[in-house]
């Protein structure tokens, strides 16, 4: 809590799920102010809205990640940058990469470069399970992303602090499945699913933005955080959705087509956290993981070493219906 009384934070991407739900959090630690950053403004206006409570604290800035001159002149007199902003559909960025490149990467360069010019303390950086082994654009992306952050750090010395959190599938967010699920199930009695034997990391906004505040605290210098999550398989997640809401909107189980289409141009089977090489030099922190940096694997961590040998939904066990179920209405999904 008193880390974060009175300093001054930028929240680039701050009128999405995470970023919203961040800078609730934040405002309860008394911060000097928090600057939102973005590009829609209807949801800065909703946003101001919700949070005319804190208003006094708080700066709405319209800007886009991939203007410079724009994150240079929101960067000024800041202390810590958490840095959201991504395109993050993967069909989008597949049919347009180098729109993709323009945000994820360039925009993580403008976002580095700025931060560097106004003696930012500390700048955290929200990465995917798609950066490792990537086979499509956002996740090629964002793993240069990473490495630019990685690459900054390094070249930089006693100046600012550069890290990254790496995240899996953030349920009721715009990116995640849920949403869409119970929009196609209660509207169309048909949901459109790609694989049912897929596998996917799954954590709660709550989870995301846990991590992205220690990440804020502890940080040392281009290491990535990866949260333990739960394993979800695609069946178990829209057999529990179909048969919780069959029971709250008094429908027929048997009424919800499946149609199966196949993996989309980019798509996994299953995802990683973290490849082979990155496990055997990662520590164990409890709730979740630390990979130090490529350039400093030697780096001492007041953390046992991580006993395993890769963190991949393939290898890891899914969990139960009963736990799918629980967790979504712990959520408020259903």
């Amino acid at each position: 809590m008193d880390f974060y009384k009175d300093k001054k934070i930028l929240i680039i991407g701050g009128t999405g799920a995470i970023g919203q739900r961040l800078a609730e959090k934040l405002l309860k630690m008394e911060p000097s102010v928090i600057r939102i950053l973005s590009r829609d403004e209807f949801k800065q206006y909703m946003m101001e809205q919700k949070f005319q409570k804190y208003i006094k604290k708080m700066r709405f800035l319209i800007g886009d990640v991939r203007d410079y001159e724009r994150i240079e002149r929101a960067s000024k007199d800041i202390d810590i940058v958490f840095h959201l902003a991504a395109m993050k559909h993967v069909p989008a960025c597949e049919y347009n990469p180098f729109e993709a490149v323009q945000t994820n990467v360039i925009g993580m360069q403008n976002v580095i470069k700025a931060a560097s010019k106004n003696g930012v303390s500390k700048v955290i950086f929200s990465s995917s399970d798609k950066s490792i082994s990537p086979t499509n654009a956002m996740g090629a992306t964002k793993l240069l992303a990473e490495r630019l952050i990685q690459a900054a750090d390094y070249s930089q010395g006693a100046g600012t602090v550069y890290s990254a959190v790496r995240f899996g599938n953030v349920m009721g967010t715009r990116g995640s499945v849920i949403p869409l699920f119970k929009k196609q199930i209660l509207e169309d009695k048909e949901i459109t699913v790609t694989d049912p034997t897929m596998s996917r990391f799954m954590m709660s906004v709550d989870h995301a933005v846990e991590l992205v505040l220690r990440t804020g605290i502890e940080a040392k210098g281009g290491e990535i955080r990866v949260f333990k999550m739960p394993v979800i398989r695609l069946k178990d997640l829209y057999e529990v959705m179909i048969e919780s809401l069959a029971k709250t909107y008094n429908f027929e189980i048997d009424d919800i087509q499946i149609k199966i289409n196949g993996l989309r141009a980019g798509e996994k089977m299953y995802e990683e956290l973290m490849t082979i090489e990155e496990a055997r030099y990662a520590y164990d922190a409890g709730g979740y993981f630390i990979i130090p940096s490529i350039f400093s694997k030697d780096k001492k961590w007041d953390y046992n070493k991580a006993k395993i040998s890769s963190y991949s939904s393939h290898e890891e066990e899914p969990i139960s219906k009963e736990e799918v179920k629980e967790i979504l209405e712990n959520q408020k999904l259903l």
